[in-house]
């Protein structure tokens, strides 16, 4: 029986862990908890569309662009905040990132809301 990981590719993935975890600011591990979350959110809910029922199909799509919508923000604020990304963000403060990224919430839900009826 073959091993199911081999030594090079499990010392790879720790490599990387091990950088991740060291060299990344703890607001950015937030933000991207948050991203896997929405991340683990839209699958759930597209599983639930194909395995169980899509009955109130609006829902499901109102539901389904939220998350896919606010990923898209919340991956444009991370890469906003990201002080390896001050070069190409010179006039935008992370305050003002966090404030675009709020607005751009809002008006997202809002729509959202108005498409379920």
């Amino acid at each position: 029986m073959a091993p199911k990981t081999s030594p090079a590719s499990s010392n790879a993935v720790q490599t990387l862990w091990k950088a991740y975890s060291d060299e990344t600011p703890d607001r950015l591990k937030f933000v991207d908890a948050f991203l896997f979350f929405l991340m683990l959110s839209g699958i759930a809910q597209f599983l639930y569309c194909i395995l169980v029922t899509d009955y109130p199909f609006n829902a499901f799509l109102a539901g389904f662009s939220s998350n896919v919508g606010q990923f898209v923000l919340t991956a444009s604020l991370r890469s906003q905040v990201n002080p390896e990304n001050k070069n190409e963000f010179k006039e935008v403060s992370p305050e003002r990132a966090f404030g675009d990224f709020a607005l751009g919430s809002i008006v997202l839900h809002f729509f959202v809301y108005n498409f379920l009826g």
